[in-house]
Formats: structure tokens, C-alpha cells, sequence
């Protein structure tokens, strides 16, 4: 064996290992944690009605903030790569604040603005809440989840260029013709990943919702927050229970991005 490919498998060794430290074994042990007692103890923490609400309130809430993300997420892409207007970079840098800033301070913002002193706090008179309840999950999660499908998108329509939206223009197309027949077929993939990451993102977003929800059972509690209080109220069971399945719900996603990359490949 020369020495540049034991160079490669040793780096191999390494890559995997840290893999395996971070990752696969700690989650490894949630699923042996959570099985350990068996099927049916798991199958009680999960189908208790705070758990089911739960889980259905974290569907809902990823169906609604999902679908906003990718019309959103379209938009703002088209903006940045087809657009020419001042401020272009600002806004290309304010995509990615979400990234930057802490889940916990959006919703403490959100808090802010909605909040009885906010800027919104008309709405609250009007009989419209936003707070402790899910149109205030559902901000929150649109915002931590905004940039993916944008940042997914942007870089095949710098791939792909404009001449084909050009020439259909030119042939009396209207706009919505040609992103309906042109631009959308050729940004699909894009797309589908942005959705898969989004989707994963909306599951899984804790800090932000935590302060906007209220955290209340049955009502405002989400998976992941179902799993923080069982862990402080020492039901580790259920703690772990709610946990495995939020794991499983992300090896469902990665297995979705894996077809997806698969099947992009072979066309």
C-alpha cells in the first residue's frame, strides 16, 4: 500500500470516526434508551394525548410554514439573481440574518412586536393573537426556515442564465407562462431540496418557539418542547420516546435528500 493511499484511508478513518462520535452514537443511544424498556412503553409515551398533540401541532405547523418558505423563497432568489436595483447586496446579506442570529432572540423579537407595548400590539385589541398560539409558531418558524429554499434556488438560476426566460418573452409569453413552462421545471430540484431542508428546520426548531408559544399543554407545545419538558420533569422515558421520534423524522428527511440527489443524478 503506498503511502498516498494510506494517507486516504487514514483520512477516511478519521472523517468517519468523528462522524461516529458526534452523530451516529449519540443518537445510536436515544433509540437504545428509548427501546430498552420495549415496543409497548414507547408506544404508551407516545400516544399519551399531550404527545399526539404535539406531534400533530409540529405537522401543522411545518404544512403551513413549508409552503410560505417556498413561494417566498422563489421570490426572493428571482429578485437576487434576475434583479438590478440598489440595496441588492443588503438584501442578499438579510436572507441569511436567520442563519446568524440566535433562534432565542427571534422570538424575543417576535415577542417585542407583538407583545401588549409592540408594534402590533393592535392586533391583540382586534381580537387577532398571535401570541402563545400557533400563528405565533408558525412566524417563528417561517423565519428560522426562510433562507433555504432562496439559498437552494439562487445558485441553478445563476446556473441556467436567462436566455430561455428571453426568448420566450420574445415569442409574447407572458411572465407567469414563463416561469410556469421555463423557469420552474428548470429550478425543480432546487426547490425540492430547499422544501426537504425546510422541513427538517420546521420540525426541529426549538429556541424561537419556546418563547413564543407559551408552551402550553395541549395547545402551544410542540414536539421539541415536549421532549424539554418530560427532561425536566424526570420523565426520561417519554423524554427519550419523543426524541427517537423526532430522530426518526430527520432520517426520513435525509433519506428524502438522498432519492432526491439520486434521482437528479441519473436524469
Amino acid at each position: 500500500m503506498t503511502v498516498d493511499r494510506r494517507g486516504r484511508w487514514l483520512l477516511r478513518l478519521i472523517a468517519f470516526g468523528y462522524l461516529a462520535v458526534l452523530l451516529v452514537i449519540p443518537v445510536g443511544l436515544v433509540f437504545y434508551r428509548t427501546f430498552e424498556h420495549g415496543v409497548a412503553a414507547v408506544w404508551d409515551s407516545i400516544t399519551t394525548p399531550a404527545a399526539v398533540s404535539a406531534f400533530w401541532l409540529t405537522i401543522e405547523v411545518a404544512a403551513i410554514a413549508v409552503p410560505l418558505n417556498v413561494v417566498f423563497g422563489i421570490a426572493t432568489a428571482l429578485v437576487l439573481v434576475r434583479g438590478r436595483f440598489p440595496g441588492k447586496r443588503w438584501l442578499d446579506a438579510l436572507v441569511d440574518l436567520p442563519f446568524a442570529i440566535s433562534p432565542i432572540v427571534i422570538g424575543l423579537a417576535l415577542l417585542l412586536l407583538y407583545g401588549r407595548e409592540g408594534w402590533f400590539s393592535f392586533l391583540a385589541d382586534n381580537g387577532i393573537r398571535i401570541l402563545f398560539s400557533v400563528p405565533g409558531i408558525v412566524l417563528a418558524t417561517v423565519f428560522v426556515s426562510l433562507p433555504f429554499v432562496a439559498r437552494e434556488v439562487a445558485p441553478v438560476l445563476r446556473e441556467i442564465g436567462d436566455e430561455q426566460e428571453q426568448a420566450a418573452e420574445t415569442l409574447g409569453a407572458s411572465p407567469w407562462q414563463t416561469f410556469r413552462r421555463i423557469t420552474l421545471p428548470a429550478i425543480r430540484w432546487g426547490v425540492a431540496y430547499g422544501v426537504v431542508l425546510s422541513t427538517a428546520r420546521a420540525i426541529g426548531e426549538f429556541g424561537a418557539v419556546s418563547v413564543i408559544s407559551g408552551k402550553i399543554a395541549g395547545e402551544t407545545q410542540t414536539l421539541t418542547i415536549l421532549v424539554e419538558q418530560r427532561y425536566g420533569n424526570f420523565d426520561l422515558a417519554g423524554a427519550y420516546a419523543a426524541s427517537a421520534l423526532l430522530a426518526l423524522i430527520a432520517l426520513l428527511t435525509l433519506m428524502a435528500m438522498t432519492l432526491l440527489g439520486s434521482r437528479r443524478a441519473s436524469e
